[in-house]
């Protein structure tokens, strides 16, 4: 072997398997790298985004993805945790975000509409580039959620998560669970439009006009969208999307 290439042995666990050549799933194997190789980009190599990872053990000893391998290095790369608190020992995950918000892809617009029924803020415009993507979740604090692997390799993603699932309602309920948003749910309290949270309107009277006229007799309570103005009610929509909702089962 060439002085400049290193042998390393590598294990993943648990959902990261998903990622990397059946060959390597659950078990041990040897890996072949150039010298000054990092474990991010040696992860990365094996189709795994770094923003899966929330630990990395060297040798048994917690280190940051900026970590340049050695040779004979026993790497053990471990998913985000969710049952239990590793922010002690963990040097790969940023601090983090105080409140869960989101930006989606462009192949992720039904799971955007989905997301922002329940309230969660879901950013999401039909034709950003992933270069747009990649410095607004920066610049806001945002957690990229796409399909696009190729997307959380970029260097300066810091939040991020593949979605498993093709299946929106599927999509909606992997993303509760993985990052605990049953207790940030509030249904039909944003724009699906907008993405902005709705102002109750104080008088019915208000919106005369501005809705049909068989919806102002029927109902009483209305909620307006502050950008783009829009009018919602609890209507024969609203029930149906709630029915599927408690059909979830979160």
């Amino acid at each position: 072997m060439s002085k400049n290439n290193y042998t390393v042995h590598v294990r993943f666990y648990e959902e990261l398997n998903f990622f990397i050549d059946k060959r390597y799933r659950k078990k041990t194997f040897t890996r072949t790298v150039s010298r000054g190789t990092t474990v991010k980009a040696m992860i990365e190599d094996l189709g795994v985004p770094h923003t899966e990872v929330d630990l990395v053990l060297v040798n048994g000893t917690p280190q940051p993805l900026s970590y340049r391998l050695k040779s004979g290095d026993m790497v053990s790369v471990y998913p985000v945790f969710e049952s239990f608190d590793i922010s002690s020992v963990t040097k790969v995950r940023e601090k983090p975000l105080r409140k869960p918000a989101f930006i989606l892809d462009v192949h992720l617009g039904k799971l955007a509409i989905y997301m922002r029924m329940l309230g969660l803020d879901a950013k999401y415009v039909n034709d950003i580039s992933d270069d747009e993507i990649t410095i607004t979740a920066l610049r806001e604090n945002r957690t990229i959620l796409t399909r696009d692997r190729g997307l959380l390799k970029r260097r300066i993603v810091h939040h991020g998560y593949y979605i498993r699932s093709k299946f929106p309602l599927e999509q909606l309920k992997e993303i509760i669970r993985r990052f605990s948003l049953e207790g940030s749910i509030s249904p039909f309290s944003r724009c699906l439009r907008c993405n902005i949270l709705l102002e109750d309107i104080p008088e019915k009277q208000i919106v005369r006009g501005r809705v049909p006229d068989k919806v102002f007799l029927t109902y009483d309570r209305f909620k307006e969208c502050p950008s783009c103005h829009r009018i919602y009610w609890r209507g024969s929509h609203w029930e149906n999307m709630k029915n599927i909702f408690d059909s979830l089962d979160l």
